[in-house]
Order: structure tokens, then sequence, then C-alpha cells
């Protein structure tokens, strides 16, 4: 049988004829997904309302799902490939669902075995309504004129949902008892964040707030009692297991690892500290209280400090108080403090995630919002992360058993074995889709063209996947996190180490630094001028590195000696002039002219770059290509402030629009003069791997990509499947769109999606 699109239009108009009479509303709505399932030959059809109050899609029909998720289902925008849809404004049309990184499991509705997914957005202007969705078993089941046809009657149901109030009607069943039954008790309960640091998680709750609530872990009042000597060995354990930390973590995490565990030891040996808990013991109060009272009394000291580096040590206390207790009651082994715990904290510090990480722990949930660097080194060291509200949190038990899916941002308390069963089967497919082994050694267009990949380097320990995934070269190393998890500022010597271990674990291959970049949200504590109104257009990047030029020259410095062997660039963040460049790199050639005067080995042929982020820079592109020796596209802040969007602000977040027409032409008019002046250009930031906008680029003349390197497979298949001469007659289409609305219909039509989205 065909499908009959025809016929179904008129089916859905006859439809609506008898909703504007007066008929039941979920009675027709049911008919609805009934018919349009029907006439598509879709095994599934669903119609979302959106909620403007919850600011929330509600699913209120549904012809092929358990009709037991209706009113319970419910989806953020841009949540979801529902989501999305609905977010964006535009249809998305997925062969293969499950690979889909958009894909969102419900538990228990039965959507998992339905692959092909079409939802189209039910707009009214440019209102949102809500979305109609259709599925199927057979993976690419629908076809570019599905699409026009679903939109076609998703354009008339906007009109019978807007004249029949479903809207209000959603409302009111929202706040209506029939929706408390998601709130009795049940075997699971789901609670959905942010999604900060992708992958799954598996583990037990364990609750370790920076506050001044309760610092560690009660004394059970019927535990035996124990000694001084008990304590005595309890405190040598400690010892012996933060030493072992601490050499482990070095080995590991050289460049971010120094001394992270020596607030711990500091406090261990302060006789203050030991002595009181000690002197406690001999009034016969039990030793277990005795560490619970001290480390309260510590808390509440550091916690009401005006020094944010004495505040700072508050987890340190209370994962020393939970330590020494644990090895009193001799309740875990030495090397497994957090091994199988998902940690729940109201704020956490870079250098907190080091030490937690090293204890093994399994994944974080956070409610005080997450900064991009932390939300950085939880990718990097491979630890999930979610952000929720403090309510979300605080209402999670210790101990309760978590499984947390932080690619969606949901947190599922006491998962079933079903559960469980398909997280293990997505967990199959991630590792099917990011598969290194069948990377080659270069990536090659259609039609034999080359295009270089490099990989993004946060810690040194992104160096094995990055040599896995075949990486070229570095296209940026961030620095900034060895100066973020420290006390104070690294020292020239402390740098040249880490920079000359990059270089090195490259052999020969490119590696660009990027010199500092902190302001916004990567902030030093231990720098006290940099309490700013608005620090994302303050003293920041290299505006900082300009200031404060003794701390950029032992930067430079180190960066030099450790390209002594050539092949090492360094490039500038914030370059909002000509003027910025050259006098950064004046001192670069200061820093040369030292170093050569010391007979200190560096490569006088080092390049030095911009980065291209800001709409002044995009400006003068041409002079900066000029003096510069590569440029390089910061794509997240170019968005970022040539939009004037911040895209962590949920509230604006929608507007942060990658394909935006400015952008697009900015991205080519960097191009353009970098090849006009021969210089290299590359792209690094999320615009770099969107496969949506992969064609786009190469259009414009792009070759070189720094990406993160997990991409890297989903890049180099998508690359070698283009023609370059397709390429540029995309992108020369799509710099003759002023319009927003333009661009995204030639996405559309054109399937420049990806996962075949339409």
């Amino acid at each position: 049988m065909k499908k009959r699109n025809v016929d179904l239009v008129c089916d859905i108009a006859e439809l609506i004829s008898l909703a504007e009479e007066g008929g039941n509303r979920k009675e027709l709505m049911q008919s609805v997904v009934t018919s349009v399932a029907k006439h598509m030959m879709a095994d599934v059809c669903s119609v979302y309302i959106y909620d403007e109050e919850e600011k929330k899609l509600i699913l209120r029909a549904t012809q092929g799902l358990d009709r037991s998720a209706i009113g319970q289902v419910k989806l953020k925008l841009g949540e979801g490939i529902t989501g999305r849809a609905i977010r964006e404004l535009r249809p998305i049309c997925v062969g293969t669902a499950s690979k889909s990184s958009s894909y969102k499991f419900f538990p228990g509705i039965h959507e998992e075995e339905y692959e092909a997914f079409l939802a189209v957005p039910i707009l009214r202007g440019l209102r949102r309504i809500g979305v109609l969705v259709v599925q199927a078993k057979e993976t690419n089941y629908f076809t570019p004129n599905d699409v026009k046809a679903l939109r076609a009657i998703a354009a008339q149901l906007a009109t019978m949902i807007e004249n029949v109030q479903l809207l209000s009607e959603a409302r009111l069943e929202a706040s209506a008892p029939a929706v408390a039954s998601v709130k009795k008790p049940t075997t699971e309960s789901i609670i959905r964040g942010r999604s900060a640091s992708t992958g799954t998680a598996r583990g037990r709750a364990f609750t370790l707030d920076s506050g001044q609530s309760e610092s560690c872990l009660l004394p059970d009042p019927d535990a035996p009692p124990h000694t001084a000597a008990d304590f005595e060995e309890a405190i040598k354990k400690t010892a012996r297991q933060i030493d072992k930390l601490q050499v482990q973590t070095s080995e590991k995490l050289a460049d971010v690892a120094v001394l992270i565990f020596s607030a711990h030891l500091l406090i261990l040996e302060d006789k203050q500290f030991a002595g009181r808990i000690a002197d406690l013991i001999q009034t016969d109060i039990p030793a277990l209280k005795a560490i619970s009272i001290v480390v309260n009394e510590y808390v509440e000291i550091f916690s009401k400090s005006k020094m944010p580096l004495i505040r700072e040590k508050v987890l340190d206390v209370k994962d020393l108080g939970n330590r020494l207790i644990r090895n009193l009651l001799n309740e875990q082994a030495d090397e497994c403090d957090y091994r199988g715990q998902i940690i729940i904290a109201h704020e956490l510090l870079p250098s907190d995630i080091l030490k937690l990480s090293a204890e093994n722990v399994e994944g974080f949930i956070v409610s005080s919002g997450v900064t991009s660097h932390n939300a950085i080194i939880c990718r990097s060291l491979g630890i999930p992360m979610v952000a929720v509200s403090r309510e979300l949190a605080d209402g999670i038990p210790d101990g309760e058993e978590l499984l947390m899916d932080a690619e969606q941002g949901i947190i599922y308390l006491r998962p079933s074995s079903e559960v469980y069963a398909k997280y293990r089967g997505l967990d199959e497919a991630w590792k099917a889709l990011h598969n290194a082994s069948d990377m080659e050694e270069q990536t090659v267009t259609k039609c034999g063209e080359r295009v270089h990949i490099f990989a993004n380097i946060n810690l040194l320990s992104d160096l094995p996947p990055a040599r896995r995934f075949k990486a070229e070269g570095v296209g940026l190393y961030r620095s900034e996190f060895p100066f973020i998890v420290r006390n104070d500022f690294p020292t020239e010597e402390e740098q040249f180490a880490i920079y000359k271990k990059l270089v090195d674990q490259m052999d020969g291959r490119r590696v660009t630094f990027r010199t500092l970049d902190i302001g916004g949200d990567k902030m030093l504590s231990y720098y006290s001028n940099v309490t700013e109104a608005n620090p994302f257009l303050g003293m920041r990047a290299i505006r900082f590195s300009l200031q404060n030029k003794d701390i950029f020259c032992h930067q430079l410095r180190a960066f030099l000696r450790a390209g002594a062997g050539g092949g090492s660039r360094i490039m500038f963040p914030l370059i909002s002039s000509v003027d910025d460049f050259v006098a950064a790199r004046d001192i670069v050639y200061e820093c040369m002219d030292e170093l050569e005067r010391e007979g200190v080995p560096f490569s006088r042929e080092t390049e030095l770059g911009v980065m291209m982020e800001l709409p002044s820079a995009v400006e003068v592109a041409d002079e900066l290509a000029q003096e510069a020796d590569f440029l390089s596209i910061g794509s997240n802040d170019l968005i970022q402030y040539m939009l004037a969007v911040d895209r962590t602000n949920e509230q604006v977040s929608k507007l942060y629009l990658a394909h935006h027409p400015a952008i697009l032409r900015a991205i080519n008019r960097i191009v353009s003069a970098g090849i006009t002046h021969e210089k290299d250009v590359s792209i690094c930031g999320d615009l770099s791997a969107d496969p949506r906008m992969l064609p786009f680029l190469l259009g414009v003349g792009l070759r070189n990509f720094s990406i993160d390197m997990v991409n890297a497979p989903t890049v180099q298949r998508l690359v070698s499947g283009i023609k370059i001469e397709d390429a540029e007659e995309i992108a020369n289409s799509l710099l003759d769109f002023g319009r927003i609305s333009e661009i995204e219909a030639y996405l559309v039509d054109h399937s420049l999606v990806p996962e075949t989205e339409a």
C-alpha cells in the first residue's frame, strides 16, 4: 500500500470542521493522530501541546504509544528530537532515532522500537502551539513528501487548536488531580536537569555540600566505641591514602595535579584539628562524634572567612572528616573512597572535581549552575555531570540508587531493570558510533581534497584519545586550566614542564597554544582584581595578559621553550584590533630576545596567530590577516559576541544561532582574508563539528578543523561524502540569504541536517 498524503489532508480538514462545530476536544485530537497514522502508514502518531506557562511540551494524544503516557510525558524546549523541532521552529526527520544525539528515552511508553522519527512544529505565525510526531519501526521510512504533507497538516491543526483553546485546557489538566499520579509512590522517579558533561553514570547518591549544613557522615548512636588508639590508626591510614592519591593523581594529571591534596594533609597534621579530636575522645566523647564535632567547627570557621582561599577549603575539611570516619569504621578500601557513588553538591571548584576524580567518583549532580571550565574538565576526565535546581538536589536522599543520563540531563531514582537494560544498549550504540577503529590516517573529501582534523586539548589526559583518533596535531590547547585549579600563578618552570609534555607526546605534529583565557566564568580565586559587573566584557583573555605583563611573559617563555624543536604556534584570544595583536606580538619578540641572550633553546620561527571572536576583529580581518601568521575562528565566542547572546542563558539561548546570516558572512569574510593573504585559517568551537554546517564551512574554503576528538569519526565520515564543488554551491546559496528563515528553509529542503534530518 502507498501512503495517501492527499487523502490525509482532506480528512484532517473534515476533522477541523467538526472542531469548529464544538466537537469533543480529546476525541478530536485522538481522531487526528489515528487518521495521520493510518494514511501515512506510520506505527505511531502523537500530538504534543506547548504549555506557555510551564514552558514545556505535553503529550496530549497518541496512536501507537502507551496511552498512560498522555499528560505525563513532558519535554522542555530543545529536549529530545521533538523539543528541538519546536525550539528551532523546523521539521526534523531522523532515519535512525536511537543513533541521534538528540534522542530522548522515556521508560515505559515502548517508544524505543521505533527508529524512523519525523517531528513537525505546529505554529501560529511565530507562536509555538505544539508538535506533530510520526514514528515507524523501519529506518529511513519518511520521505521529503511526508515532511511536506505533515507541514500542511500542522498548519491546519494550529488553527483548530487555537480555535478550541486546547492550550487553556492543557494548563487546566496540568493542575488537575489526574497529573498528581506522577507524584504518587512508584518504583521509579525521574529528575530532569541540564547536561554539563555527557555520559552515563550509575551509583548511590552521596551529598557533599559546601554550605554550613552537616559536614560529614553522622555517627551511628549504636556503633561500638573506639579508643584513642583507634583514632590514631585512622589518622595514619588517612595520611597514607592521601599520599598515595597525590602520587597517582600527579602521574595521571600532571598538568593540573599540583599538590591538590595538600590542604588535606595540612589540616590532618594541624595539632588544633587532630589534637582537638583526641582531647574530646579523652573526655569520653565517642570518636565518631568527636570527629563530627571538630569538622563542623572548622566548616563554620572556613565558611565565614572573608578570604576566598579559606572558604574554598570547606569541601576539603568535609572530605577529610568523611575519610577519617570511614577509616575508623574500616568501611572502604584505601583506593575506593567514592567508587560507586554519585556526588551531589551545591558548588564544586575545578580542584574539587580533580580530587574526586582521583577518588573514583562516578558522576556529579550540581545545583549552583555549571561554569564552562568545570564542564570542560569533566568532559576531559570522562565524568558525567548534570545541573539541577537546589530544591531537586536536596530531595535526593543519600544512599539512593541512581542512574544518570548526562547526555539528556536525566537522573533516574531507583531505576528499573528495564531502564538499566536500555542504557546498556545505548552505551553500546554510542561506543559503536564513536569507534576509532575505522579512522583513516588522512581525511579526504569525495573529490580528493585534503581536510585536516586537529584535536582540542584541555588536559594532558586528552592526549591518548587524540592519538587514538589519529589527530593531525593540536588545533587548540586551552592553557588556562593549570591556572584555574591552583591557589597561585604557576611559575614559568611549572608551565614549561606541562607544555613540553604536550609537544613531546604529539611527536612532531603541530601544536597550537592559546594564551591564558581567563575572565567571563573562568575566574582565578587567588587574583583579587577580578570583581566586575560584566566579566564577559571586562578584563578577559588578552586584555588580562597585556595588563599583567609578568604573568604573560612567563607563559610566553614557557611556550617558546616547549616548542624549541619547531612546529608549535601561539595564538591570542579575544583580539579586538590590529593594535592588540601587535602589542602581544611585540611582547613575544621581547621574550625571544631574552631567551636568546640567556642561551635558552627556542624556535624563532614560532608562528603567531589571532583568535577571531569579536565583531571588531571581523571588520579588520584583512588587516589582521596581513599581520598575523594564521587566523583561528573561535566559533562559540564569535556567535555569542556577534549576536549578543549568552548561550548559557535559557531565556535567550534559542537566539544563539550558528546559521545566522551575519555569522555565515563573518566566517566567509575571515576565510577570504586568509586566502587572499595566503594565511592558514582554522575553526574551533561547537560549529567546527556541526554536521549540518560542515558543507558550508568546506564551501567557503575551510580545510582545518579543531574538534573534540570523540567527534572525529563522524566528521571524517561526513567529509568523505562531500564534493567541494557541491559544498561551494551550498555556501554561495546560503551567503545570498539575508533572513534566518530563508537559511533554515534551505537547510531543510536540501537535507543539510544530521542523520538525514529534514
